[in-house]
């Protein structure tokens, strides 16, 4: 078995080795480890491995809480203290920063974060229906794999819906066609904890009694989904006030349905919307562009402060639901919601929206590259820009300082979803 001595960790919180000058990548190896391990895919210029056996393991190795940690593709990081995964991921975006971008911050923003357990307000349920000996199958999919994890507890998860996992997986197994239902969405709120039920076939009436016991016994709320995400329909009970989330310093309380965007973390994003105002510094008589807008989340504490503030979102729906959100805090009269494609924003369709003082930017994956070669001469003063994927910000930050005129101010993180190797971003640039 070959052995190598762990350098680093890369972006997605595996182990970085070279062996005679050849990059392995390997799944469960720690910075400055010594382990063995088997490669599963081998190319030219490097490998991919898991770890088999850690001979010299690392002072910041502990034991993953979760007994499904290893196989479960949900996580990848478990095995990392917690503190020692925020500052990884740190590294992660001052590397993407400096190798991407040339560029170092004037200041690093002290890392957000929360608990990291019980912490995952949105997931996705794979089901899968074997046979009636071996029963159902309900969870994450497996790495590297479309196989469904066995698993009856989840410690990112909710209690409340980790502890539901062994009756949900009953209920299924008595549904009267089981294997027409491939999925189950989790979306929690403040008060209601929803399950999206997906189903390629109609539901009996037995079916649906089933459904309604379960709610009652488990204090949950079904949505069913018998279609795509459009389908979907609030089922029982019929009288559930509407999904929503709070953020108590604004005195906000935005309402969403179960397939609309939120973030996974709600107690982290609450801090995170206090640090993206505290950077935008919005005040009244100010005019504020929040792009990508989605249902409000940044766009009306903005508003909250007295500025008028335009939010910007490509989605109809997601709009409609800003629109009423704002309605429902009373800020409709400061807000003002626009429908445009902000991948195929041009200089001339964002200098026709007028001058902003301040913008905020909070896109997708796939960055904002449109947007930032949008901005013109007349461009806001001040830029805070929110990111889940350090490349792509990287790449926007370098349009930015190079060709935008504007200077890389400060960076920092947020650790929005734990023992993954995920983090969100936050940014703010300002020209002299």
């Amino acid at each position: 078995m070959p052995e190598a001595f762990v350098e680093s960790l890369d972006n997605e919180g595996r182990g970085f080795a070279r062996v005679d000058g050849k990059a392995i990548f390997i799944e469960g190896a720690l910075s400055g480890e010594q382990v063995e391990y088997a490669s599963y895919q081998r190319k030219s210029r490097y490998e991919q491995a898991q770890a088999i056996r850690i001979l010299k393991p690392s002072s910041q190795r502990v034991a993953p809480r979760c007994p499904h940690f290893g196989t479960c593709g949900g996580c990848s990081m478990q095995h990392l203290d917690i503190s020692a995964q925020t500052a990884a991921k740190h590294r992660v975006l001052e590397d993407a920063l400096w190798h991407l971008a040339k560029l170092k911050p004037d200041v690093v923003y002290p890392p957000i974060s929360g608990s990291p357990w019980g912490y995952r307000n949105r997931a996705r349920l794979s089901v899968w229906h074997m046979s009636k000996k071996d029963g159902t199958l309900l969870g994450f999919r497996e790495k590297r794999s479309s196989h469904v994890t066995k698993m009856d507890s989840c410690a990112v998860l909710p209690p409340a819906i980790s502890n539901i996992l062994p009756g949900l997986k009953v209920l299924l197994e008595g549904m009267s066609v089981p294997e027409n239902i491939p999925q189950i969405e989790v979306a929690i709120g403040d008060v209601q904890h929803a399950l999206v039920l997906r189903h390629l076939g109609p539901l009996t009436a037995q079916d649906m009694q089933r459904l309604r016991s379960f709610a009652d016994r488990n204090s949950i709320v079904w949505y069913l989904q018998p279609d795509g995400p459009d389908s979907v329909r609030l089922f029982y009970p019929p009288d559930t006030p509407p999904l929503a989330y709070s953020l108590p310093d604004f005195g906000l309380n935005l309402r969403f349905s179960p397939t609309e965007f939120t973030q996974v973390n709600h107690g982290v994003n609450r801090v995170l919307v206090r640090r993206v105002m505290a950077l935008l510094k919005p005040v009244a008589g100010e005019r504020i562009v929040d792009m990508f807008c989605g249902l409000g989340n940044f766009t009306l504490p903005i508003a909250r402060s007295g500025a008028a503030v335009v939010g910007v979102e490509g989605s109809r729906d997601l709009v409609d639901r800003a629109r009423s959100n704002a309605a429902l805090n009373g800020l409709d009269s400061l807000c003002q919601f626009k429908l445009a494609n902000l991948f195929e924003v041009t200089e001339e369709s964002l200098a026709a929206m007028g001058h902003f003082d301040k913008m905020l930017i909070d896109p997708p994956r796939d960055g904002a590259v449109a947007l930032v070669n949008a901005i013109g001469d007349d461009g806001p003063q001040r830029i805070v820009y929110v990111s889940c994927k350090p490349s792509t910000l990287a790449r926007d930050a370098a349009i930015l300082v190079r060709d935008k005129g504007y200077q890389l101010r400060g960076a920092g993180i947020a650790n929005m979803f734990p023992h993954t190797s995920h983090l969100e971003s936050i940014a703010l640039f300002e020209r002299p």
